[in-house]
């Protein structure tokens, strides 16, 4: 189904090969864009995200306390519930998910 393909990095300039493989996986992944950098400036990329002080640089997210509307466990969410839709625990939410698949 899928076959090799030959991208131009638009940072370097450089051919690289998008290999079947990796292009099964954006396909499972739902990612519709093919990558635009070879790996080596992927690599660069991502480690200047990081920070320049070279540890992992992202903020821990603020959590808030909630029961879930399907269990009625104590669960926290990364949201402020506003009380006008369920929420749910992470389990809960994982089979909601699936269901609705």
């Amino acid at each position: 189904m899928f076959e090799d393909k030959t991208l131009i990095c638009k940072d370097c300039g450089q051919e690289f090969v998008f290999s079947a493989n990796e292009q099964e996986f954006y396909a499972e992944k739902g990612f519709t864009n093919e990558p635009g950098r070879c790996p080596s400036c992927r690599a660069a990329r991502k480690q200047q995200t990081r920070g320049n002080s070279g540890g992992y640089s992202r903020q821990q997210r603020e959590m808030f306390p909630a029961i879930c509307a399907e269990c009625g466990k104590e669960t926290m969410v990364p949201f402020q519930p506003s009380g006008d839709k369920p929420v749910y625990c992470r389990d809960c939410f994982q089979s909601q998910r699936r269901n609705n698949w």
